[in-house]
């Protein structure tokens, strides 16, 4: 691959390591019967208190919130990286329960994004030609 392909694989590659971040967040540290158990003993482990703010934060809609914010960001100024943050917290609030918001900032965090590097990848004035002459014949 060429290092221009490179840099447009990056962002989708970097959001595909989040999503799988996110997931293994849900399946692993919220919805275990097993670790909520655990974090209700009275000698609950050190992970316990970043469980329950992890909790908390879907509770109270926080994530979903936080990628409405980074999605109006990327709407009103054309940055790639709030584009991909929009769509990264959009995939963290489609898996810890904010289905709604979470969806609505990928689906623009990721258009903004494709929007971005589609606009970077048009052809520049090298391809066009200078004086625009007509020919009559071929």
């Amino acid at each position: 691959m060429s290092a221009t392909a490179w840099r447009r694989a990056w962002p989708w590659l970097a959001l595909l390591l989040v999503a799988l971040l996110a997931a293994w967040l849900r399946y692993g540290l919220v919805e275990p019967a097993a670790m909520a158990q655990q974090c209700g003993d009275g000698h609950a482990p050190w992970w316990c208190r970043w469980r329950q703010w992890l909790v908390l934060g879907f509770l109270n809609d926080v994530y979903g919130i936080a990628a409405l914010a980074a999605t109006a960001l990327a709407l009103l100024w054309k940055r790639t990286g709030l584009a991909w943050l929009a769509a990264a917290l959009g995939v963290v609030a489609l898996q810890l329960y904010c289905f709604e918001s979470g969806a609505l900032a990928l689906l623009f965090g990721c258009l903004r994004l494709l929007r971005l590097q589609a606009a970077r990848a048009a052809p520049v004035e090298q391809y066009r030609h200078g004086q625009q002459q007509v020919q009559s014949q071929p």
